[in-house]
């Protein structure tokens, strides 16, 4: 049977998601900017798709953004902050190992003048909020640090660093939960901070849409212009039905999410302690602060790349980490930033479990991810082209 270990880069779409969609992809499919009724039918689904997920995020409907995924939303709180406050100063705060979408965003602000401040991160992924304490000073005004790693899974201390940001006063705290949204609760009065990105297609909705929730008050320049749409921080014609969708996934994955963490961890922990026991693997990010559904690995003497294509091979849908990052012949970023060798870090494996992750499909991984990860590095497996047409092998 094909098994999908693979949800940290996306997630099958929810049923109860796509039958909510359903009105809007047919007969329901007026512009929401319309006076007319078919224009206020897709308004008013609109307006509470707004509500619903404000509801679950702790938020109002107002500081609601939805934006056509996370990398907007990122590139939307990271240049709109920015611009925003650029009269007060022109220093941006991240740590080493935050997405490309937040990494690649600030980089492209250094072409305009802003200063780019990367705080170290320790073996485990972790950003030590004193280390970053020293990185802000009375020139900076947004600081970035996401919640969880998208490819080692480690979470960070979100609410200490909010509290020191906050008595700094002026400093704009921007967190990217894309990660953690399907597993952890992410109420945004006791995250702390002042923006922060989901996107759909990780909690089993949608793809091509997400949210930003912005702190009411939070002074934010739109990126997108051309229209009022988004209470004018976002132009264009809204995409009603994967509003529709991403506040019904959402609902549900909170709903679930007690249960769905606790089941994860098990899983995973059977699944780590299957993989740990083949010569030469170990885990990787913080061994007990981070996500419940995602086990990243660190393979000795083997390619990550190699790994996962003979898993697809027999059957099993695996990552060497981040799905923006498929095809890249650098090592990843996160690991080299905990200290690994640039050598290492290629033998990155990442497996990732999501809702719909079975107890069965784990006991068949326990048995072949092993295997394959045990014939890889003995040589045993013939070297096989991978899509790219890259020759792969021990």
């Amino acid at each position: 049977m094909a098994i999908y270990l693979d949800h940290a880069a996306t997630t099958p779409l929810r049923p109860e998601a796509l039958e909510a969609m359903l009105p809007y992809l047919g007969g329901t499919f007026g512009n929401p900017s319309s006076a007319h009724s078919f224009g206020r039918a897709a308004r008013n689904a609109l307006d509470e798709a707004h509500e619903r997920l404000a509801t679950v995020l702790g938020g109002t409907a107002r500081e609601i953004v939805v934006t056509s995924g996370g990398t907007e939303s990122n590139n939307l709180a990271i240049k709109g902050a920015a611009w925003a406050g650029k009269a007060r100063g022109h220093r941006l705060v991240a740590s080493t190992v935050e997405h490309p979408a937040v990494r690649h965003t600030m980089r492209h602000l250094e072409k305009f003048g802003f200063e780019v401040v990367e705080v170290p991160v320790d073996r485990n992924g972790r950003v030590d909020p004193d280390e970053l304490d020293a990185a802000v000073d009375d020139r900076t005004t947004l600081v970035s640090v996401m919640l969880a790693n998208n490819e080692v899974g480690t979470l960070q201390p979100i609410r200490e660093i909010a509290d020191r940001l906050r008595a700094r006063r002026g400093i704009l705290f921007h967190v990217d939960a894309v990660q953690a949204a399907p597993t952890l609760d992410l109420d945004v009065g006791e995250l702390g901070a002042d923006l922060v990105t989901i996107s759909a297609h990780k909690f089993e909705g949608p793809k091509g849409v997400g949210a930003l929730w912005v702190r009411r008050g939070t002074q934010l320049l739109a990126q997108v212009h051309g229209g009022s749409q988004e209470r004018h921080r976002r132009a264009g014609t809204e995409n009603v039905a994967g509003a529709v969708g991403m506040a019904v996934a959402y609902e549900c994955a909170c709903a679930d999410r007690p249960m769905t963490a606790m089941r994860l961890a098990a899983l995973r922990s059977r699944l780590a302690a299957a993989c740990l026991a083949v010569e030469g693997v170990e885990l990787t990010g913080h061994p007990t602060l981070r996500l419940p559904g995602l086990l990243s690995l660190l393979v000795r003497g083997a390619d990550g790349v190699a790994i996962s294509v003979a898993l697809d091979l027999d059957g099993i849908a695996a990552s060497t980490g981040s799905a923006c990052a498929t095809g890249s012949p650098e090592p990843s970023h996160v690991l080299t930033a905990m200290g690994y060798t640039d050598a290492e870090a290629l033998g990155a494996l990442r497996l990732s479990l999501g809702r719909a992750t079975t107890d069965a499909e784990v006991s068949e991984a326990c048995l072949v991810v092993p295997r394959v990860i045990a014939a890889i590095r003995d040589g045993s497996v013939a070297q096989a082209a991978d899509p790219l047409g890259v020759r792969l092998g021990a």
